[in-house]
């Protein structure tokens, strides 16, 4: 598991809409439950549509994300340089990687259209170009990027962005690499994306709040000791 410190976040919540505090605790008294359908047939997943175990050895619980750990796939946690919080999670294998970060959602609406919005804007802000096309999650953005890599070399840089709907949250995928370029269904990226379980929790958030993630005791005691 490695851990890296980002100093700048990236556009991606969405501005809050008309909804108070007390609104959302209301409205988020009642649990969501059922069926994944749509887009979402085969996951990502709602944690009310899995029958999840806190006990189960074979996944990595990060509080509102929860992911698979697979053989070929390296977990990251990108960490706020100024506020210390963890604030994505990467998979990321020798042909692609795929960056997670879930935000807060109205019961009723898509933030989706604005999020997408702002990251095209933010985006054109550094230079590069963002595509609007149609994905297996909906509108997607394509995304390419000038990058310096550590050698001091310029180069482009492609990626996809999903915008994937749930229950009162919106998880935004990021993938990198051949998934951005020529995805397959049964790829290990794509595969481990869609294993992916949201827990939104009751708490109340206004709409593009991020969901706090957390770490297990045993990696922040990793995370300590590398400083």
């Amino acid at each position: 598991m490695r851990f890296r410190r980002k100093s700048e976040q990236a556009a991606s919540e969405a501005a809050p809409d008309e909804e108070t505090p007390e609104t959302l605790e209301a409205s988020e008294e009642a649990e969501d439950t059922g069926s994944a359908t749509g887009s979402r047939a085969n996951g990502p997943w709602d944690i009310t549509e899995t029958d999840y175990d806190e006990d189960d050895g074979s996944k990595l619980d990060l509080g509102s994300l929860i992911v698979t750990p697979r053989e070929g796939l390296d977990l990251q946690l990108q960490v706020d340089e100024q506020s210390g919080q963890v604030v994505a999670v990467v998979l990321a294998g020798a042909q692609g990687a795929v960056e997670l970060r879930a935000f807060a959602a109205p019961r009723h609406g898509d933030i989706w259209d604005d999020v997408r919005q702002q990251i095209a804007a933010e985006v054109t802000r550094r230079g590069g170009t963002a595509t609007e096309h149609e994905g297996p999650y909906g509108p997607e953005l394509r995304v390419v990027l000038t990058m310096t890599g550590q050698d001091g070399r310029t180069g482009q840089q492609p990626s996809r962005v999903f915008g994937i709907s749930g229950p009162r949250w919106l998880l935004r995928a990021t993938l990198f690499g051949q998934p951005a370029l020529d995805p397959t269904e049964d790829g290990l990226v794509e595969t481990a994306l869609r294993d992916v379980i949201v827990r939104r929790g009751g708490e109340p958030h206004a709409p593009g709040e991020a969901l706090p993630l957390t770490v297990p005791p045993a990696v922040a005691a990793q995370m300590q000791s590398r400083g």
